[in-house]
């Protein structure tokens, strides 16, 4: 009985280990694919205060970017996030050279999600070429975010 309850903590351990494993590798990828193929960029802190806003010099807001552009505020855990974060490597694609879609994991970078005031997520982040950001609230359909991108970041 011992060696059998023995050989099963040790076939379960291998598994554990190899399946916490494969998922670490598969994060790795998928986070070097998107900001790679430059369709949904991995924005922390630094990024932020770079590309489009230094709030630590200036109050006033200040869009820095070349291009509109939409941040997304999410976490992992988040299962509204994970239904959005295909729509938004779509509409990056579809929208390349006329937007720019960044990510923001809000448990990795809490002073970005401070900064945007995100108690709840997903949260996203308009940020037309002139004028004041404008967030959005929650998850909604890919028609949803086109009419946004159309409307009020390209203004058609």
């Amino acid at each position: 009985m011992k060696k059998i309850i023995a050989m099963t903590a040790l076939i379960f351990s291998s598994i554990l280990t190899y399946a916490c494993t494969d998922g670490a590798k598969q994060k790795q990828t998928e986070t070097q694919e998107t900001t790679q193929d430059g369709s949904v960029i991995v924005m922390n802190k630094d990024m932020f205060i770079k590309d489009v806003f230094d709030y630590e010099k200036s109050k006033e807001w200040k869009y820095k970017g070349d291009k509109p552009a939409i941040i997304d505020l999410y976490a992992d855990w988040c299962g509204p996030c994970r239904m959005t974060a295909p729509i938004m490597k779509e509409l990056a694609k579809e929208y390349a050279g006329k937007i720019v879609i960044y990510k923001v994991n809000v448990d990795k970078e809490k002073e970005l999600a401070a900064l945007f005031n995100a108690t709840s997520i997903p949260l996203f982040v308009f940020i037309p070429m002139q004028g004041e950001p404008q967030l959005f609230r929650g998850a909604a359909d890919k028609a949803t975010y086109k009419k946004a991108i159309d409307e009020f970041l390209l203004k058609k």
